[in-house]
């Protein structure tokens, strides 16, 4: 269910961008080079945070191979836009458009965390909103929050978008959003510590909220 959510996100976010690529083919080149920088983002944030952990696991190679991060691709994301912008020579602001596939695109992704079954929260006691992993461990619902978060998002660019009001910032401002958002949350979230309480997650909020 994981891999089929995750191809699905990207299929959404592929045709609401073809629509926009007819009136500048120079769009789809940008689309494909930030999906590219994305992916490879998400990489090497996972590694740099919690990857290189796993590395005696006897499965780190399918670990190693599945483990990606929201911020690395946000990240990563960001970084072969603007390569791309300026490959094309392309000026105007891209952000109101990856504003509107992100959240849609991460939220698909954290229905897929839910079946899967990844991306926990930290152990807590059982209350109301405290949700059981495969051993019967009640956990704070992480990804169940993060769900939330991009749900509210996609509905306030929408808003925003139908006011036409603060365009070409939607896309600064989710980012800032996010990355506070996750800072915070990651507290949390149970992925491994690195500078004393902050993880390597929180390290690429700061630089996502930063950007």
């Amino acid at each position: 269910a994981y891999g089929w959510l995750m191809l699905a996100g990207v299929l959404f976010s592929l045709a609401f961008w073809w629509r926009q690529a007819r009136r500048d083919e120079r769009l789809l080149v940008i689309y494909l080079l930030g999906l590219g920088g994305a992916f490879v983002g998400a990489k090497l944030v996972y590694l740099a945070a919690e990857g290189w952990l796993h590395w005696h696991d006897p499965n780190r190679w399918v670990i190693e191979a599945t483990g990606k991060s929201i911020t690395g691709a946000l990240l990563g994301g960001y970084a072969g836009d603007e390569w791309a912008k300026r490959l094309t020579r392309y000026d105007r602001a891209t952000g109101d458009r990856f504003a509107l596939i992100a959240p849609v695109g991460i939220a698909v992704g954290r229905i897929g965390c839910i079946l899967h079954g990844c991306c926990l929260g930290r152990e807590c006691g059982p209350a109301w909103m405290r949700v059981a992993d495969s051993t019967g461990v009640a956990r704070w619902p992480a990804a169940g929050m993060e769900l939330g978060f991009n749900l509210g998002a996609l509905a306030i660019i929408l808003v925003l978008r139908r006011g036409r009001r603060r365009a070409e910032q939607h896309g600064q401002r989710e980012c800032v959003a996010y990355g506070i958002f996750r800072f915070t949350h990651e507290f949390m979230r149970d992925t491994p510590r690195l500078l004393g309480p902050l993880a390597g997650y929180q390290l690429a909020s700061v630089a996502v909220a930063a950007l």
